[in-house]
């Protein structure tokens, strides 16, 4: 089963990837490495999750902004790859937080992501996995996304 049926089965698909909000790219590779700069929750061309959680939004709202971040994510990858046959698995995932002060529930946003990753990619969403806390991330995004995945030769 494809990325994209496996998406539709959970009601989901994948939007078009979202621009960089500054002067990088989108997707470096290098070697057998993509490096997937910081994704954040667009929702076409808006920010559809924003301020803290654990003030703002709660931790399920947090799940959904992750998921959201990585479905954009997926987006990225697709496009640099032209699908994903070539993706041989994501490696890292390194997940940022706007946090409320004294909210420590930060691996239980990211498993939105995470999830998200299992439930599409199966044996390749298999990563390891960083939590970070913030105040405030940039344009007020609730999460950042920064991913390196592994790919097969072309």
């Amino acid at each position: 089963m494809s990325v994209a049926q496996k998406l539709a089965g959970l009601g989901l698909a994948l939007p078009e990837p979202p621009q960089p909000l500054g002067s990088y790219r989108a997707v470096s590779e290098a070697g057998d490495l993509l490096f997937i700069s910081g994704q954040v929750p667009l929702a076409d061309g808006k920010m559809a999750y924003t301020g803290r959680v654990g003030e703002q939004l709660t931790v399920e709202d947090g799940r959904r902004a992750a998921q959201l971040t990585a479905l954009n994510v997926l987006a990225q990858i697709e496009r640099h790859l032209g699908g994903f046959d070539r993706l041989s698995h994501i490696v890292r995932v390194e997940g940022h937080v706007s946090s409320a002060d004294g909210f420590h529930g930060q691996p239980a946003v990211l498993d939105g992501a995470s999830d998200l990753f299992a439930a599409v990619l199966g044996d390749k969403a298999g990563h390891a996995r960083s939590a970070f806390s913030h105040s405030q991330l940039p344009a007020n995004a609730a999460v950042v996304l920064v991913v390196i995945a592994q790919v097969l030769p072309a």
